[in-house]
């Protein structure tokens, strides 16, 4: 988007939604990098799982997993599609890569993703415990005022809700992946990382989805005539 799009251009997104619940539907799905996202993000953990498998060869299996990013991410400049889920699995593989080959264990290059998940839940339990939900955040990049939704306690209420939902894959996976690590399961690292990724975030959606289809909470937005 050009950053000297002019304000008219904008108001018409930001006048879009007149609940909570349907900026939220919105942002989430923005977020979302539909079946395709999901199974560009599975493929390279399944070719370096594999390859682990087959040939007990740590650099292969990482070149594997790599290579195969790559090609993912060629065919989406071919196509001209947007490369943001392609470019987070890239990012995502070095930092395992470099895990892995520090130690030279391969169930170090998961170790990356159990501390991003374990971060990642206690970045949100603390902005429920502080009755800031991560959540409320979308509400204001909405309306166009980061911090207008959290004068309304039935929008914090119904922002933590949903936050809860954000919070328990996370720690799902930290509660299976973990044991798996210290245990040296690479297979099972790979297939957990793999089944517990996409299926865990379709049932965290699904609840939120039911969750917001329910309540109709009024959208505010600042008024422009403010000084």
């Amino acid at each position: 988007m050009p950053e000297d799009a002019a304000p008219e251009e904008a108001a018409p997104e930001k006048a879009a939604y007149d609940t909570v619940e349907e900026a939220v539907r919105a942002q989430l799905s923005k977020a979302l990098g539909g079946a395709r996202g999901v199974v560009e993000a599975a493929i390279p953990t399944i070719g370096f799982t594999v390859s682990w498998i087959v040939t007990k060869e740590l650099k292969l299996s990482l070149g594997i997993g790599a290579g195969l990013a790559v090609v993912l991410l060629f065919v989406r400049l071919v196509q001209r599609s947007t490369v943001q889920f392609v470019l987070n699995s890239i990012v995502g593989i070095a930092i395992a890569a470099l895990f892995a080959l520090r130690s030279g264990k391969a169930q170090d290059a998961f170790l990356p993703g159990i501390l991003y998940n374990a971060g990642y839940a206690a970045a949100l339990l603390l902005s429920i415990v502080v009755r800031w939900p991560l959540v409320g955040f979308i509400i204001g990049s909405v309306t166009g005022d980061p911090t207008a939704w959290h004068r309304d306690r039935d929008i914090v209420r119904l922002c933590s809700r949903l936050t809860w939902l954000l919070v328990i894959p996370c720690l799902v996976r930290v509660a299976v992946q973990y044991p798996l690590y210290l245990a040296g399961h690479v297979a099972w690292l790979g297939a957990a990382k793999v089944l517990m990724g996409w299926p865990l975030q379709v049932a965290g959606l699904a609840v939120m989805v039911w969750l917001l289809a329910r309540g109709r909470t009024p959208l505010e937005r600042p008024t422009s005539s403010s000084a």
